[in-house]
């Protein structure tokens, strides 16, 4: 089973930058989907972007444009830059392995107008 762990959330200005990572560990990810989900007050979770063990991206629309996601086997991590922030994307962010078969905890990212 692979645990995962994300860190680099904050509170940042609209217009602003963040990057997220998310470290995983127990196993290789290397052959594995990972992704990132949000979930905002009151909302249910959605999934932000994904990328296959090949590195085929994909984006939701409320992001494409702004955020990239990244990979790096060799440290066992998953990375979101998230530029242009806006209010809109505060939330709690989501590591996820094989499309939700393992969660991290969550990483809460606010962004003020």
């Amino acid at each position: 089973q692979v645990q995962l762990v994300e860190s680099g959330g904050g509170l940042v200005q609209a217009g602003g930058s963040l990057r997220l990572s998310c470290l995983a560990s127990g196993r290789s990810i290397s052959n594995t989907v990972m992704g990132w989900y949000r979930q905002a007050p009151g909302k249910q979770r959605e999934v932000g972007a994904s990328i296959t063990s090949g590195g085929f991206r994909s984006y939701a629309d409320s992001v494409k444009g702004r955020f990239t996601i990244s990979r790096d086997n060799a440290k066992t991590t998953v990375y979101l830059q998230m530029n242009s922030l806006k209010p809109e994307d505060t939330a709690v962010y989501y590591c996820s392995a094989d499309y939700g078969s393992a969660w991290g905890q969550g990483t809460q990212v606010t962004v003020s107008s």
